[in-house]
C-alpha cells in the first residue's frame, strides 16, 4: 500500500488536488479537517460534495455529529480502520487536509493509557461532579499538563482524572514513563505554497460564496439544533455569523471578519506546516499536479 499526505492553507486546492492523484493511483482519501469530520457543518468547512468527490471513497467525513467530542485518538482510531480497509480492497491511500497537527500526531503517534475498568471510570464519574475542585487538584498536582486545560474541559479534565486513578501517577509523568511510538512511518508528503496576496484575494472569494451557497441558514440551523455550546460551535465562519444574528456586527462586517480571521489561520497553517514536516516537497498546487498527475 502506498501513501502519501498532502498538505497546505485553507483554499489552496488541496482537495482537487488529491481527488486526481486518487484516480490516477487508485487510492482512497483521509480527510484530516477538524470540520469534514462533523455532519451538517458542511459550508462552513468547504466539504467536498458527492459530484466533486467524483466516486472516490472518503474518510474522516461526515462521521461525529456537530455535539460529539472530536480528539486525536478519534483520528488515529479512523485512520487504523482505513489502512485495514485499503490492505484489504489492494487500495493506496492518500491523507490531506487542512489540520496538520493531526496529520503530525499519526507520525509521531500517542502514548497509550493505563488500564481503566469500569469501578476507575465510576470514581472519576463521582468527582467530577465537583468539576471546579477536580481541575484546581490537577492544576496542583500537575500544573505541567494542566498549562494548556481550561477550567471548563470537562473532556480532558476527565482523561487526566482517570490516569492519575488507573496509574497512581500524574499524567505528565504517565506520558514522560510511557512515550508515544509513531503511527505512520516513510510518508511522503507534499506542500502546496501559495503566495499570501493570492491566497487572500481566494479566500475572500470563497467566503463571498458561502454566503451565497447558504452559510448563514446553516448555522443557524445548527445553533437551533446543537446550540452554541459544542467545540465545533466555535469554528471561524460560526462565530462571525453568529454576531451577525446578534447584531453585533453587520453582513459586511462578517464577511469581512471571516475573510480576515480565515487568512490568519491559512498563515499559521502555513508556519506549522513549514516548521513541524522534515523532507517534506513544497511546490506551488501546477508543480505538485505535474509531479503527482
Amino acid at each position: 500500500m502506498k501513501r502519501l499526505a498532502i498538505i497546505g492553507p485553507t483554499a489552496s486546492g488541496k482537495t482537487d488536488l488529491a481527488i486526481k492523484i486518487a484516480k490516477k493511483m487508485d487510492s482512497y482519501i483521509l480527510s484530516i479537517d477538524s470540520l469534514s469530520i462533523y455532519k451538517e457543518i458542511n459550508i462552513v468547512s468547504a466539504k467536498p460534495s458527492k459530484q466533486e468527490m467524483r466516486g472516490i471513497k472518503h474518510f474522516g467525513i461526515d462521521v461525529l455529529k456537530p455535539n460529539e467530542h472530536f480528539s486525536v485518538d478519534t483520528l488515529i482510531n479512523i485512520y487504523q480502520e482505513v489502512k485495514k480497509l485499503c490492505e484489504f480492497n489492494n487500495k493506496n491511500l492518500i491523507i490531506v487536509g487542512g489540520t496538520s497537527f493531526y496529520l503530525k500526531s499519526l507520525l509521531s503517534g500517542l502514548s497509550t493509557l493505563p488500564i481503566i475498568d469500569e469501578e476507575i471510570k465510576n470514581r472519576v464519574k463521582f468527582k467530577l461532579k465537583n468539576l471546579k475542585k477536580s481541575y484546581d487538584y490537577l492544576v496542583k498536582t500537575d500544573p505541567l499538563y494542566m498549562s494548556n486545560i481550561n477550567s471548563s474541559d470537562a473532556y480532558r479534565i476527565e482523561k487526566a482524572m482517570l490516569i492519575v486513578e488507573a496509574s497512581g501517577v500524574c499524567a505528565s509523568e504517565w506520558f514522560k514513563l510511557n512515550p508515544p511510538k509513531p503511527i505512520i512511518k516513510d510518508l511522503d508528503i507534499y506542500n502546496i505554497e501559495v503566495q499570501r496576496d493570492v491566497l487572500r484575494e481566494r479566500i475572500s472569494k470563497r467566503t463571498i460564496q458561502m454566503i451565497r451557497l447558504g452559510l448563514i441558514d446553516e448555522v443557524c440551523l445548527l445553533e437551533k439544533k446543537y446550540t452554541r455550546f459544542p467545540n465545533s460551535m466555535g469554528a471561524i465562519g460560526i462565530v462571525e455569523v453568529l454576531e451577525y444574528v446578534d447584531g453585533s456586527a453587520s453582513k459586511e462586517e462578517m464577511i469581512q471578519n471571516i475573510s480576515t480571521h480565515t487568512a490568519q489561520l491559512a498563515k499559521r497553517q502555513d508556519t506549522f506546516n513549514r516548521t513541524q514536516f522534515k523532507n517534506t516537497t513544497s511546490a506551488n498546487l501546477d508543480e505538485l499536479r505535474k509531479l503527482l498527475t
